[in-house]
């Protein structure tokens, strides 16, 4: 799988319609073991595949989120062997607790090529202020 099909699967496993539900636990498949994700909207939130997914999970299941979709609306990737990053421009946007929100940020994607192919080693993001 290549590095831009890696990055709009994360994305199809984050986002979900109005009584829809994320696919969340395909994320696992998309990282390396260890792989971080980093949130840096504000004081950095460094966190496993399963402390990112679990208070997001928690969100859903609640019915606080009720709906979140987020997208690559631009990238450059530069690789070296088996190593790779790619920047990306991203759209987001949700419902939360009956509330509408959308952002416009930019994500930076580290990865790695394994014998079973390319997968993820970490991410981080900031929105636009």
């Amino acid at each position: 799988m290549d590095m831009v099909t890696l990055l709009r699967d994360f994305f199809r496993a984050v986002s979900f319609e109005p009584g829809g539900r994320p696919a969340y636990e395909t994320i696992h498949g998309l990282f390396v073991p260890g792989g971080l994700l980093v949130k840096a909207v504000g004081a950095p939130e460094v966190s496993t595949v399963e402390q990112f997914i679990a208070p997001r999970l928690a969100l859903v299941e609640s019915g606080a989120l009720t709906e979140f979709h987020e997208s690559e609306r631009s990238g450059e990737t530069q690789q070296f062997g088996n190593v790779a990053q790619r920047w990306s421009v991203y759209d987001k946007r949700g419902v939360q607790d009956g509330t509408a929100f959308a952002a416009v940020g930019r994500i930076s994607t580290q990865f790695v090529r394994t014998p079973s192919g390319w997968l993820i080693t970490s991410m981080a993001w900031d929105d636009e202020r």
